[in-house]
């Protein structure tokens, strides 16, 4: 069992919780952009989170969530010294390490979160880190200093201009790569996000020809690679986010596949939410019948 250890809701936007979980091995294997999958109880789904950060002296795993689903929110339910039934990790391959010399990363919404423990990875490979934070308002923003101290530069954009520079984190993205075109000093773009905010990402980059990695969020069952329900198809070739990523070349991708894959069960979500925000004893809908 792996206990909870500390416990943050963040004030601006409390569905986004923050948790340092006890898992010694799998704090000091993580590397960045790698996953842990979590199941509350025995009968619980399996759900896979993008590690934060880590601390393997103190053993400790931290994971940022946004409760949008049943196990989401059942799991920001707990509280400090309760137990996880399972945690598992590290699962997928890590971000690509090289001298990239500047490397701009750009994060969406609780994408900053996996995006901090690549720039920590980054900056002590000895790369130069540009890093771009979006979000629809800044109640949603979180972890600006952290990523603050970690970045050569921070650019923040908002989507209603509460904050930081009004518009979509494209726009800056699209500013910066037409600055390097002389010097030629990005040698790297990464995004991590939504996927429609990924997809664009990568269509800015694209023309200017550099190299771009995405984390792909998709469904997950086991997450080793048996079941197939997170195949995407990059390159034209089908490929299992659990074992063959999360992270992918971006301008291979097929976007649109993977985002009429991700509504699949889209209906079967809000009725499994409906069904635990009225205690498993819902009458509002017909595929619970009221009495489960």
């Amino acid at each position: 069992m792996n206990r909870i250890v500390a416990k943050e809701e963040f004030s601006k936007n409390p569905s986004v919780k923050m948790m340092q979980i006890e898992a010694p091995r799998i704090a000091k294997k993580a590397k960045g952009g790698q996953f842990v999958v979590f199941r509350l109880n025995e009968t619980g789904e399996r759900v896979p989170l993008t590690v934060a950060d880590t601390d393997p002296e103190k053993g400790l795993v931290t994971i940022i969530f946004q409760e949008v689903g049943k196990s989401t929110m059942a799991l920001g339910k707990l509280e400090v010294g309760d137990c996880l039934a399972d945690f598992i990790g590290p699962l997928g391959q890590p971000t690509h390490m090289g001298d990239y010399g500047t490397v701009l990363c750009v994060a969406g919404g609780i994408g900053i979160a996996p995006t901090h423990n690549i720039v920590k990875a980054l900056k002590a490979n000895g790369n130069k880190v540009i890093t771009i934070l979006g979000a629809r308002t800044k109640s949603l923003l979180f972890w600006e200093e952290k990523m603050r101290d970690l970045s050569d530069e921070l650019y923040v954009c908002t989507d209603d201009g509460s904050y930081g520079i009004h518009g979509l984190v494209t726009k800056v993205e699209q500013e910066l790569l037409e600055k390097n075109r002389e010097s030629g000093e990005i040698g790297l773009v990464i995004g991590i996000g939504p996927p429609i905010m990924m997809k664009f990402v990568c269509k800015t980059s694209e023309p200017f020809g550099i190299e771009t990695f995405v984390s792909l969020p998709t469904i997950m069952v086991d997450a080793t690679g048996m079941c197939g329900a997170c195949r995407v198809t990059v390159g034209g070739e089908t490929k299992f986010v659990c074992v063959d990523g999360p992270e992918f070349d971006g301008h291979k991708v097929d976007f649109d596949e993977m985002l009429k894959r991700q509504g699949i069960y889209l209906e079967q979500e809000k009725v499994a939410v409906e069904r635990y925000q009225h205690g498993d004893t819902c009458s509002c809908c017909d595929e619970c019948g009221g009495d489960k």
